[in-house]
């Protein structure tokens, strides 16, 4: 299966080299700085317009595994509520990104709530824009692609779990990337105090307390989900800090504070 893109063009540049360098631009590190090992971080997925600072600020950071697992949201309603591919490869102006194949595998195999969908995936843009920054500053890289639409914690800690466990029995390196973008189009004052609560459950680590704080103080955190996953999967890692590298709302580009989205950007370790 050959997954095209779906939004280059539109949250990012199709021109492969207008592409590479706006990739480069939003990686741009000092020349001493170390980068560290990271179990999973998670990065927003909006036009890179509004978001590309953040999430080159984290991936900048990060020494980059050869196999990435992308845990990112189902926006749109069709499709499996825990989605996965597990061969192919998916299309972005930089070429292509093969899909691991094994892990996939051993991944299904630890959890029967994932179930293999082409649909889920075919026009979802949170797992497709973190590809051309991973196609520039890991070349070479294989990944797998989960998106999760549903919101039920009991489901989301099992998916997590499972995850967990098939990282740790891997005997490799293997990042746990996550995706999600914060508030949503509230105006930007308020949205900082909403995303400031989701971000101190976030680095303390607590799922639970992440679920529940989005739910009681309507926090449209759209991925709340894979973070929830995440989360789970960390404790079964053993990850014990957590860093917020970059935070920014679309404000900060566009100057219209009516109605923003917040986004963080974070490593775990």
């Amino acid at each position: 299966m050959l997954r095209l893109p779906a939004v280059a063009g539109r949250f990012y540049p199709f021109n492969p080299a207008e592409l590479t360098a706006v990739i480069a631009h939003f990686t741009e590190i000092e020349p001493h700085t170390k980068k560290v090992a990271a179990r999973a971080c998670l990065l927003p997925h909006a036009g890179y317009v509004y978001s590309g600072s953040v999430a080159g600020a984290v991936l900048s950071r990060i020494a980059l595994p050869r196999k990435i697992l992308i845990l990112g949201v189902r926006h749109v309603p069709k499709g499996e509520p825990a989605a996965i591919l597990s061969r192919g490869a998916w299309r972005t102006p930089l070429g292509d990104a093969a899909i691991d194949e094994p892990l996939a595998l051993a991944l299904r195999a630890a959890c029967p709530l994932l179930r293999e969908d082409e649909v889920a995936h075919s026009k979802e843009h949170s797992l497709e824009v973190q590809l051309p920054f991973l196609q520039v500053l890991a070349s070479g890289f294989t990944f797998v692609p989960l998106a999760l639409g549903t919101v039920r914690f009991e489901d989301l800690v099992t998916v997590g779990e499972a995850v967990g466990r098939v990282l740790q029995e891997a005997g490799e390196e293997i990042l746990l990337l996550t995706t999600s973008d914060l508030n949503h189009y509230e105006d930007d004052a308020v949205t900082r105090v909403k995303d400031r609560k989701a971000i101190e459950r976030l680095l303390a680590l607590d799922a639970r307390g992440l679920y529940d704080v989005c739910r009681n103080e309507q926090i449209s955190m759209c991925g709340l989900g894979p973070a929830v996953a995440m989360i789970s999967a960390l404790h079964g890692l053993s990850a014990k800090h957590a860093e917020l590298v970059r935070y920014a709302t679309s404000a900060d580009v566009s100057g219209d504070t009516s109605a923003v989205v917040g986004y963080a950007g974070m490593i775990f370790t």
